[in-house]
């Protein structure tokens, strides 16, 4: 009963930006963790960056000082900002959130090519 949403991936340059959006509906109460997760082909879902309703963040050391998580909890909306983008960060971006069990976006495609 609870649906996620992503949107703003598409193709950009080696060094460009992009900004991610994550819209949570349903039946929700709260959601203590929301955040990011990534797959690239062959590879498994990795981390990028979560924040907890309280505000405490979690990032994947690959992108520490080029990407910021932030997170609005009266609308249940997650983003991430992505700077500096490298090819490495071409995968599937998901957006997740934890409340009593895990829920998943269908994700959206982020690909850095020159």
């Amino acid at each position: 009963q609870v649906q996620l949403v992503e949107s703003g991936g598409g193709l950009v340059q080696p060094g460009g930006s992009l900004r991610l959006s994550c819209a949570a509906s349903g039946s929700i109460n709260n959601i203590y963790n929301m955040g990011w997760y990534r797959q690239a082909p062959g590879k498994q879902r990795e981390l990028v960056a979560t924040m907890t309703s309280g505000g405490s963040t979690n990032y994947a050391e690959s992108v520490k000082g080029r990407f910021t998580i932030s997170r609005d909890n009266a609308k249940n909306t997650v983003s991430l900002q992505m700077n500096s983008l490298k090819p490495a960060d071409t995968a599937v971006y998901y957006c997740n959130a934890k409340i009593m069990w895990d829920y998943w976006g269908q994700g959206t495609q982020v690909t850095v090519s020159s």
